[in-house]
């Protein structure tokens, strides 16, 4: 959000936060409040999931979105 005011409110301004912060929710564990709450709920309960254990789900999911964002972009918008 607080990139907004300098990418001079364009609509691939507006894209390109939603696609950040999705990106960063799956890549980073810290990267989404969810991903947090999720940890601490899971801790709860007996589960710890760590940076690691994160990673080797989130590194893949951002992989392929990537992936299917420049496909979409490619061939989508073309």
């Amino acid at each position: 959000m607080l990139l907004l005011p300098h990418l001079h409110g364009s609509h691939a301004a507006g894209v390109t936060l939603a696609l950040v912060c999705t990106f960063a929710g799956n890549l980073l564990l810290v990267g989404s409040i969810a991903n947090l709450i999720m940890v601490d709920l899971a801790r709860q309960a007996g589960i710890h999931i760590g940076w690691r254990q994160h990673v080797r789900t989130g590194l893949p999911v951002a992989a392929g979105s990537l992936l299917l964002l420049w496909a979409w972009l490619r061939w989508g918008m073309g």
